[in-house]
């Protein structure tokens, strides 16, 4: 667009743009997205927190039956209901806040209240709001909250001393000496015992890798795709990939919590088991 003279370009990068600095600490346009999702849920949980009924009704009846639902599926991750209810509250709120994000990008007028700063001698139209799930910041932090936590609730479930001989296994070590003359084959078995135990301290780091980048992969490229949508016609073309977006939103939504789940699920697990 223009104004004057000068021409006004708008870009879709990659980092989320600074909107204003506190101290020395940059206010991004995804972090005041994310700052409007927990709003959001704060507002609707105290509002609806108010009026919970005994016998359900309206919209308390739509979600208790989602709710269900959402027990069953995590019942076949964890294999116990017990399990699926420790879990749930932690990994209900991954689901909400991701897909609240995921979605918010998505509003008309999110994108298009802004500022104009000036970057490399040319006008830049820098939005106020970014999808919060566009930036990678925010998806390795969920990513290194989620995996952090089955780590945390690993130890809780089985203890710290068999938790630590996941990864490093100082048992099969130990059990060289006294095992090797009755059954010589541990001179081969425990060190590779021991050696996928250190494999698999690689395998917590790709982990973290393979959720940010999910994530951020999928939610910006949809951001991106609308974006040139809306460059070549921007009445009725975006729409079918604005609904598009949406499914998409809630999948990723569901398929990061729902290996969160996993993850708790096996690290809370004995390796006998």
């Amino acid at each position: 667009m223009t104004n004057g003279t000068s021409e006004i370009t708008s870009e879709h990068t990659l980092y989320a743009e600074p909107i204003f600095h506190f101290g020395n600490f940059t206010i991004t346009n995804s972090l005041l997205n994310t700052w409007l999702v927990v709003l959001v849920i704060v507002v609707f949980g105290l509002f609806f927190k108010s009026r919970i009924k005994l016998i359900p009704k309206g919209i308390q009846n739509g979600l208790e039956a989602v709710l269900e639902m959402l027990f069953d599926v995590f019942d076949s991750v964890t294999g116990s209901r017990e399990k699926t209810l420790n879990f749930f509250p932690f990994i209900f709120s991954f689901f909400v806040f991701i897909l609240l994000n995921n979605w918010l990008g998505l509003l008309p007028g999110i994108g298009s209240v802004g500022q104009v700063i000036s970057e490399h001698g040319k006008k830049v139209f820098v939005p106020f709001f970014r999808g919060g799930t566009a930036d990678l910041n925010t998806t390795l932090a969920l990513a290194l909250i989620g995996v952090v936590a089955s780590h945390i609730f690993g130890i809780i479930s089985i203890g710290f001393w068999k938790y630590f001989n996941k990864f490093i296994n100082l048992k099969a070590l130990a059990a060289i000496p006294k095992k090797v003359f009755k059954d010589p084959s541990v001179l081969i078995v425990n060190p590779i015992k021991v050696f996928v135990g250190l494999l698999e301290i690689v395998s917590e780091l790709a982990k973290i890798i393979s959720l940010a980048f999910r994530l951020f992969g999928n939610i910006f490229a949809g951001e991106v795709l609308i974006a040139s949508m809306a460059a070549i016609l921007a009445f009725g073309l975006p729409l079918p990939f604005m609904f598009l977006e949406i499914m998409v939103g809630v999948i990723q939504a569901l398929i990061f919590a729902m290996l969160i789940l996993t993850y708790l699920t096996m690290m809370s697990t004995e390796e006998e088991h």
